[in-house]
């Protein structure tokens, strides 16, 4: 009768003691309302619990984490990054079927070869029984996270907000196509807060040119200016020699002893 409005165990307590005592009054309170089905639904979320890391893989494409992001731009988009490298792959798609992304996921390993592991979410995609034997015939190790529970796969959570930000930083001026080519080269060629060194040169063990690389003179460029600079310093107290048919010239001879 104390609990027909879920008051919570506090303030039942101090109702009760106005009007009743008996031995363990308070204990026997607490344990009723954690038996309340409607107050556990509608208690306090639970402190966080602590936060576990991945391992960091010593390789690059050992493991990656994989998620969809959308509807987003009216498309889906398959996110999928390098848990050693922090590289990231985009795929623009129409429907998120598991032969769809199946179908991507092999162009992405035509091109970083397969995984030892793959980590995703428990959506109906990722557990189909078709994504199962594509995993089971190329030996890939399957990791889902805990429903409800994103933390579980942050670092593709992680990988999905910084495309979105980044998209609508873009703006619409080009198109969606063009956008997700601007992302990528700049975000796989800018250092990773973590690793402090570019996704590229992680992945693929070299730095990838861009525009902003044109600030900077290559090292074919500056010999070519130097030797230019030396030519020009050289031909001032120099004059072009020319020969007509049957003049006579004088040839040295050096002897040498090897």
């Amino acid at each position: 009768m104390f609990n027909d409005t879920h008051i919570g165990a506090s303030k039942m307590k101090s109702l009760a003691r106005l009007w009743y005592w008996w031995p363990n009054m308070d204990a026997d309170i607490e344990k009723f309302v954690k038996l309340c089905s409607t107050c556990a639904q509608h208690a306090k979320q639970p402190a966080k619990s602590p936060l576990q890391n991945w391992d960091w893989p010593l390789e690059p494409w050992k493991r990656i984490h994989i998620d969809f992001a959308g509807p987003f731009l009216n498309k889906m988009f398959l996110i999928v990054i390098d848990a050693h490298s922090k590289w990231i792959d985009v795929k623009t798609m129409t429907t998120i079927t598991a032969s769809d992304t199946i179908i991507e996921l092999k162009e992405i390993f035509s091109t970083h070869e397969l995984p030892d592991q793959i980590v995703s979410d428990n959506g109906p995609t990722f557990t189909s029984l078709e994504f199962k034997t594509f995993f089971s015939a190329n030996r890939i190790e399957h990791i889902t996270t805990s429903p409800y529970h994103p933390a579980g796969n942050g670092l593709a959570e992680r990988a999905v907000g910084i495309f979105k930000t980044a998209m609508i930083k873009l703006g619409s001026k080009c198109s969606l196509h063009e956008r997700v080519n601007r992302f990528l080269a700049r975000y796989r060629s800018t250092p990773h807060v973590t690793t402090g060194v570019e996704p590229c040169e992680l992945l693929c063990g070299r730095k990838i040119k861009t525009h902003l690389d044109l600030v900077h003179p290559t090292l074919q460029i500056s010999v070519s200016q130097h030797q230019c600079k030396q030519k020009l310093n050289y031909d001032r107290t120099s004059s072009e020699r020319e020969f007509g048919i049957h003049d006579s010239v004088c040839v040295c001879e050096e002897l040498w002893e090897g």
